[in-house]
C-alpha cells in the first residue's frame, strides 16, 4: 500500500468479527496486551484501540480513560488527545497508513517500521522466529528506556522533531549493537528473511523446472543448427571482450569475470550466457553501492535498468514465454508485445483478471530481453525466433533452473 493511501483498518480489527459490538474497556485491553491494567503501556492501549472498529474505539475512550485512572495508570493527557485525534481521522477517512504508524510509534515503545538505514521490520503475520524474538526484545528495551526517562512519549505525541530524532537514534543504535550472544539484531532479522526468500525462490524454481520438462517432453526435439551456433558463439566471444553494453551485461548475466577466460566450447558458452539472461548470476563490476537504488532523484544506468528488468521477470512468465516459442517454432514473432500476449494467454493466467497495465508492464520488462537475445542469435533483426533460438532457449531455461547449473 502506498505511503499516502487512506487508512482502511489494521490487521487486529478482525477481533471485532462475529456480528457483536466490541468496545475497548480495561478487561479487553488487558486480554489484548497480556498485562495487568496497572502495567498497560501507551502502545498496549493504542493497539487495543486499533483492534476494534474506530467508531467503537472512539465511543470507548472516555470510559477506558476513567478505568485506567482508577487502576492507577492514567497515562497522560497528550496520549489521550492524540488517540482521539487519530481515531477521528481514521473514522472520517482522512488518516493514511503512515499517519497511523507514526501515531503508534509516538507511544514510545513501538519499533519504527522503516529506519533511516532502510531496515524494515516484516509485517506482524510474516515474522519468523528470529524476527519475532528481536521485535519483542526491542519493545522490552524501549520500555526500559521509557521507564528510565530516556524517551519522552508526550513530546513524540505532540510531534516534537528533536524527540523523534532521539527516538530514531535509540532504535538505530540498538539494531546495530551486538546482543550478549553476539548476534546483531538487524543482521539476524535480515539473514532470516534472506533464508526464507531463498527457500521460497528454490521451491518456485523447482516447480517451474518440472513444468518445463513436462511440456518439453510433449514436443519434438529441435535439431541443432551447428553452423548458426558456431557463428553466434564467435560473435558472442567478441561481444564479451568488448567494453560497455551489451558485453558487460552479458558477462554479469553469465557470471563471467571481466578478465577471465571464456568457456572453450561454443555450446557451453552460448548456453551459459543464454541461461544467465533468464537468471543473472552477478552484478555489474564496480557497482556495489546499493544506496544508489534508494536515490529516488537519481536514475539507474542503462545497464542497471536492464539487469533490474531481467531479475523482475517471474519464473511463470519465463516458462510461459519459452514454452510458447518452443511450440510455435522458428519464424514466430518474439517481440516484447507478442511475448506479453503469450504470457497473458498461458494456461496459468486467468482471462477474467487480465489487466492492460499488467500486459504493458510485462512488455516493458521483455524490452530488456529481446535485444540481448538478438546478440545471441535467438531472434533476428525483425525479432523473429530463429532455428538457433528454437533449439537453445528451452535448454538455456532448463540449465538456469537446474540445481546442477
Amino acid at each position: 500500500m502506498a505511503a499516502g493511501a487512506v487508512w482502511h483498518g489494521w490487521a487486529g480489527q478482525r477481533v471485532a468479527g462475529g456480528g457483536g459490538c466490541v468496545g475497548v474497556d480495561v478487561d479487553f485491553a488487558v486480554r489484548h496486551a497480556g498485562r495487568m491494567a496497572e502495567d498497560l503501556t501507551r502502545r498496549d492501549v493504542a493497539r487495543a484501540l486499533l483492534a476494534v472498529p474506530t467508531g467503537q474505539a472512539l465511543v470507548s475512550l472516555p470510559d477506558l480513560r476513567r478505568e485506567l485512572l482508577a487502576a492507577g495508570n492514567p497515562l497522560s493527557a497528550a496520549f489521550w488527545e492524540s488517540a482521539k485525534s487519530t481515531l477521528a481521522r481514521i473514522e472520517s477517512g482522512l488518516a493514511t497508513v503512515g499517519d497511523v504508524q507514526r501515531w503508534l510509534e509516538s507511544t514510545g515503545t513501538e519499533p519504527i517500521l522503516l529506519t533511516r538505514s532502510y531496515f524494515v521490520w516484516p509485517d506482524e503475520g510474516e515474522r519468523g522466529p528470529v524476527a519475532g524474538e528481536m521485535y519483542d526484545r526491542l519493545v522490552a528495551h524501549l520500555e526500559a528506556q521509557l521507564a528510565c526517562g530516556l524517551i519522552d512519549p508526550d513530546a513524540l505525541a505532540q510531534g516534537d522533531a528533536a524527540a523523534r530524532e532521539a527516538y530514531e537514534d535509540l532504535q538505530e543504535k540498538w539494531l546495530a549493537t551486538p546482543l550478549p550472544d553476539g548476534r546483531v539484531p538487524s543482521v539476524a532479522v535480515s539473514d532470516e528473511q534472506d533464508e526464507e526468500l531463498y527457500a521460497a525462490w528454490d521451491e518456485e524454481e523447482a516447480f517451474a523446472l518440472g513444468e518445463l520438462r513436462r511440456t518439453l517432453a510433449e514436443l519434438p526435439e529441435p535439431p541443432l543448427p551447428a553452423t548458426d551456433l558456431k557463428a553466434a558463439a564467435g560473435r558472442l566471444r567478441r561481444t564479451l571482450v568488448t567494453p560497455g553494453f551489451p558485453g558487460n551485461v552479458l558477462r554479469a548475466c553469465a557470471g563471467l569475470d571481466e578478465h577471465g577466460t571464456l568457456p572453450d566450447g561454443d555450446e557451453d558458452l552460448w548456453l551459459a550466457v543464454a541461461a544467465g539472461i533468464t537468471a543473472p548470476i552477478s552484478d555489474l563490476p564496480d557497482e556495489q553501492d546499493a544506496a544508489r537504488f534508494f536515490d529516488l532523484d537519481g536514475e539507474l544506468s542503462h545497464e542497471d535498468s536492464v539487469l533490474a528488468s531481467l531479475c523482475a521477470i517471474h519464473h511463470a512468465d519465463w516458462l510461459a514465454a519459452v514454452t510458447a516459442l518452443a511450440r510455435y517454432g522458428p519464424g514466430v514473432l518474439a517481440s516484447p508485445e507478442r511475448i506479453a500476449r503469450f504470457i497473458a494467454d498461458s494456461e496459468d493466467a486467468d482471462p477474467d483478471e487480465e489487466d492492460p497495465e499488467d500486459l504493458e508492464a510485462t512488455e516493458m520488462l521483455f524490452t530488456a530481453v529481446t535485444p540481448l537475445w538478438a546478440h545471441l542469435g535467438i531472434v533476428d533483426k525483425a525479432e523473429v525466433l530463429t532455428p538457433l533460438g528454437w533449439w537453445g532457449l528451452p535448454k538455456a531455461l532448463e540449465r538456469a533452473w537446474s540445481p546442477e547449473g
